[in-house]
């Protein structure tokens, strides 16, 4: 057994901006799927979002998010991000993150995205998220309280019997296919989004929406599923499954066109590329089915081409590895599923409605993102609630009182499994009935039919991993199943389409009866 006075499950930028801060006050474990870095924060092209222009202000980034929420956002947790960012940046700039300024002077070189009305994104290149991610890593393996655990699956949280908080995990390790025990004081989910439930995401392979997934089964609430935002823009091509091309192309002028050569996003919303994510992503979804065409295309040739190489160095490399020179063409590109709007509900101290167990980062549901998350908000969150959750929980930590240890993991009367195709199986089919059924249009037949499917599945694997010894793909199939009822309830639950969530049956008709935070009904 492992013992610490915090466990953090998740090595991005939330667990680890928590993890440095809590170790300055005690002994740290860190759990990662795979190696530390892995994860949606390495490969976050756009940047953060934050108030550094004497130009802009806290008021218009709070607008601007609110708009892009549809009602649903909550204002506290809107405001109380929005004016912390700042001083987050600058601590993260203290420990050695870098962001482009203009030439040699002390100025940012701010981006536009989506749904902003100024330039305030803070970006290195287009490889912001790797930069961050780095720094991040290099600053907590020099840390003599952090215990980093990689390849190590997250099973179940662990429940003490007497007080019903949360004393812990069960997690696989990979390497001796044996499951251990990590007790702790604290807890805390960080374990990033759940795009794989999804056929075709921009997400790392390790987004199967584990913390989600192992706190709903805990009994944690968990909230607003229904809003998942696909990204209008990942790269559409046979050698690169999951590449995203980040909207600040788009911020930099960069338009949308059909294969015939038509822009169409001027009819669709006044802000044309610029409008939210959710408005371009079904227009996409739309001139394709139109058009009958597998994608569309993200055309930039206009700028000159020594801009193009400098402000979008990853994705020109990138692509012209794969034959693609944008700087003379056009890039293929379609939507995928990209993040997660709702998930465990947390306040903005982090902590979940389970005692000794937080939640920060993705896998949280602060309010912050309402119906529909703003572009490069979602990095700002993490860095803001990482620090806030640390803090509070550093406060919390002597008041703790442990029971007995957890009890070890028993999986005595398991077997191993010659079946592992059904695991397979059953992973393809979840993912694809999500993309068809579940995706970015919707309707109630679609959605009935995926709850009747998803409760068949659902019931097959249960069977199937109470009786065979785990294994990383069986945890994360048992996850995606997860969170995959839990979207379906939740869409089912909206009488409406608002924000990110769009059913056919109630286009054009929302009710303010509905505007308002859900819970899944599963």
């Amino acid at each position: 057994m492992v013992s610490a006075d915090f466990l953090v499950i998740g090595s991005g930028i939330a667990g680890l901006t928590f993890a440095l801060k809590a170790a300055e006050h005690g002994s740290v474990a860190i759990l990662c799927k795979r190696e530390m870095q892995e994860g949606n924060t390495l490969y976050a092209q756009g940047g953060i979002a934050s108030v550094t222009n004497p130009e802009d202000s806290f008021a218009s980034h709070v607008t601007d998010t609110l708009q892009a929420g549809a009602g649903l956002c909550d204002p506290a947790a809107v405001n109380f991000v929005i004016e912390r960012g700042p001083l987050a940046i600058k601590n993260l700039v203290a420990n050695g993150t870098n962001f482009d300024k203009i030439d040699a002077s002390s100025n940012y070189d701010l981006a536009k995205e989506g749904g902003h009305s100024r330039r305030r994104i803070l970006h290195s290149g287009d490889s912001t998220g790797a930069e961050i991610e780095h720094n991040l890593v290099t600053c907590a393996q020099a840390k003599h309280p952090i215990r980093v655990f990689e390849h190590h699956v997250a099973i179940d949280l662990i429940l003490d019997k007497a007080s019903g908080e949360v004393s812990g995990a069960y997690a696989l390790s990979v390497e001796n296919q044996r499951v251990e025990t990590f007790a702790a004081k604290i807890t805390v989910l960080a374990t990033g989004g759940a795009g794989k439930v999804y056929k075709y995401t921009s997400n790392s392979d390790v987004a199967t929406g584990d913390g989600i997934a192992m706190a709903h089964r805990a009994g944690a609430e968990i909230r607003n599923m229904e809003f998942f935002q696909f990204h209008p823009t990942v790269l559409y091509h046979p050698q690169e499954k999951s590449f995203l091309i980040t909207e600040a192309m788009r911020g930099e002028g960069a338009k949308l066109i059909t294969l015939a050569g038509e822009r169409f996003m001027p009819g669709y919303h006044p802000l044309a590329e610029l409008a939210p994510r959710d408005v371009v992503a079904r227009a996409i979804d739309a001139e394709m089915k139109k058009n009958g065409d597998d994608y569309v295309l993200l055309d930039i040739t206009h700028q000159p081409a020594d801009f193009i190489r400098r402000r979008f160095p990853t994705i020109y490399s990138r692509l012209l590895e794969l034959g693609i020179d944008i700087t003379e063409e056009a890039i293929p590109v379609v939507p995928a599923a990209h993040y997660c709007c709702g998930g465990i509900v947390s306040d903005l101290k982090g902590r979940t409605t389970l005692p000794r167990l937080y939640a920060i980062g993705e896998c949280a549901c602060t309010g912050l993102h309402g119906a529909n998350r703003l572009a490069s908000n979602s990095l700002l969150e993490a860095l803001v609630l990482g620090d806030a959750a640390a803090t509070d929980a550093v406060e919390q930590l002597p008041l703790v009182i442990t029971n007995d240890d957890p009890p070890n993991w028993n999986d005595l009367e398991t077997s191993v499994s010659s079946e592992e195709v059904l695991v397979s199986h059953s992973w393809d089919e979840v993912r694809m009935l999500m993309w068809n059924l579940v995706g970015i249009v919707r309707s109630n037949k679609r959605l009935k039919y995926a709850k009747r499917r998803i409760d068949l599945v659902n019931e097959e694997v249960k069977n199937y991993y109470w009786n065979y010894r785990i294994t990383p793909d069986l945890i994360e199939l048992r996850n995606i199943i997860t969170v995959a009822d839990l979207i379906i309830g939740a869409a089912i639950e909206r009488k409406e389409s608002i924000g990110l969530h769009y059913n056919s049956d109630y286009s054009g008709t929302q009710s303010m009866k509905f505007h308002k935070t859900s819970q899944p009904n599963c």
